[in-house]
């Protein structure tokens, strides 16, 4: 019997890891709106900047989230202090399972060593599973930091203070 675990993505994962994103995305409907967002999906985490986690069982792929330090590209992280998470995915056969829980969890234990002081987010509107998990870890909801990258897309921010 295998177990899942969360680590840094292998390398030669990261092509599974892409399809992984874009499958997830798609079976929610979440790319009907913007899809050329298919892109920004596919590469996240390709180019060095920002560190890819995955959730495995055995050889199986089940989740992924990326932590993304500040940058001067951050979509919402307003200086060194924040970092964001980005392209959060579960496939739809390993829902249920607490993958999310734990992808979310593993990228706020990392925050931490960093020295984040903050994690923030943005999710569209009808990314409601991944709502849940963010607020059941204690997320709230930033209004004001909300934002549009185009003009049919709002996207709702959420924060975390990581400060004990």
């Amino acid at each position: 019997m295998t177990y899942m675990i969360v680590r840094r993505v292998l390398p030669d994962e990261m092509n599974a890891v892409s399809e992984l994103r874009v499958m997830a995305y798609t079976a929610d409907g979440l790319l009907d709106v913007n899809p050329s967002y298919v892109e920004t999906l596919r590469d996240l985490g390709t180019d060095g900047r920002g560190e890819v986690l995955v959730a495995v069982d055995g050889e199986r792929l089940l989740g992924t989230i990326m932590f993304e330090p500040w940058s001067p590209e951050s979509e919402v992280a307003r200086n060194a202090d924040e970092a964001e998470i980005r392209a959060f995915a579960v496939s739809p056969e390993a829902r249920g399972r607490g993958v999310g829980r734990d992808l979310v969890n593993a990228l706020i234990e990392r925050a931490r060593e960093e020295g984040t002081t903050r994690l923030v987010l943005s999710t569209l509107p009808e990314m409601v599973s991944a709502q849940y998990v963010y607020r059941a870890r204690g997320f709230r909801r930033v209004p004001e930091r909300d934002w549009t990258p185009r003009p049919d897309v709002t996207l709702l921010v959420y924060e975390l203070p990581l400060k004990e």
